[in-house]
């Protein structure tokens, strides 16, 4: 039994069944912001053995948007500005100063572009093993 769905014995179940790797990366967003930087994705799929309809779902779900709407924000908070959307990332970031907020982003674009490799990698490799 995996939550309230029932899982037939023999089934692999997937990476993604269990939310497990979301409630890893929305940990990991609030830990960056603490200055803990603990999560490698790619080494985080590797070991889960994630599928890439895993990876891909993972790609296009709400928690990646989070993750991109962040980095935009931290980015037009390095780059500064006067208006008042530049204001408000400096009252909502301002107590990270721009190196940390620098460290925090590329951590964040990180774990994107880990999942995007580790998804072109499986899919390589499948088509490796269809051709042999």
């Amino acid at each position: 039994m995996c939550g309230d769905r029932t899982i037939l014995t023999g089934t692999k179940v997937s990476l993604m069944e269990d939310w497990e790797i979301y409630q890893e990366v929305e940990k990991t967003i609030d830990w960056a912001f603490d200055h803990k930087f603990f999560l490698n994705m790619y080494e985080y799929l590797r070991s889960g053995k994630a599928k890439k309809t895993d990876v891909q779902e993972f790609l296009n779900s709400s928690t990646t948007k989070e993750i991109n709407d962040i980095i935009h924000d931290l980015d037009d908070y390095i780059v500064g500005g006067s208006d008042e959307e530049h204001r408000q990332l400096r009252e909502g970031y301002g107590h990270l100063g721009k190196p940390e907020a620098r460290k925090i982003r590329n951590y964040l674009q990180g774990i994107l572009d880990d999942a995007r490799k580790y998804g072109s990698e499986r899919q390589s490799r499948k088509r490796r093993n269809f051709s042999k």
